[in-house]
């Protein structure tokens, strides 16, 4: 039997210039290589860069400091087409780990969004999820997110996301 750490043995921060690399790492690994994204697209997932200049990237560490998880939150203007008022946040990239998934870092990584978003008196958190992402679903409306079809979007051919939502 395998002995994997509980969520109380993680811890969540604000990402570092140092982590970026990691975090491009495991982005394109969980989609890529996980099927869910195109080499295309592998361009943008690994530009973590200029994702921390368009959002707040938060990373999640396990018991050895080691990067297990990460997201995107959106507070302030647009990236991805996501948010359509001042009033939303969003969140993008989220990514766990594949051999710590089932520990509840992606409902940790979410729960944080939430708090900040909160925080920052933002009215709704909005997402874009492939519809290929099936474990993603079940977490956002375990979190009591709802789905918002009106504003599914399909960014390049072959591409369908879809769109949940959570007023705050």
């Amino acid at each position: 039997m395998v002995d994997v750490p509980s969520v109380s043995a993680v811890r969540i921060a604000t990402a570092a210039p140092e982590d970026h690399p990691r975090i491009a790492e495991l982005t394109v690994s969980v989609y890529v290589d996980g099927g869910l994204a195109d080499q295309e697209y592998a361009v943008e997932l690994a530009d973590v860069p200029g994702r921390a200049e368009r959002a707040e990237l938060l990373v999640v560490r396990d018991g050895t400091d080691r990067l297990v998880g990460s997201v995107a939150l959106v507070l302030d203007g647009d990236f991805g087409e996501v948010t359509e008022s001042e009033e939303e946040a969003a969140v993008r990239m989220l990514v766990v780990d594949p051999t710590a998934q089932g520990r509840g870092i992606g409902e940790l990584l979410m729960t944080e969004c939430l708090r900040r978003a909160r925080a920052a008196g933002k009215r709704r958190m909005v997402l874009s999820t492939s519809t290929a992402m099936t474990s993603a679903h079940r977490l956002y409306e375990r979190l009591g997110f709802s789905r918002l079809p009106e504003r599914d979007w399909t960014p390049a051919p072959g591409v369908d996301l879809i769109v949940y939502a959570l007023d705050l």
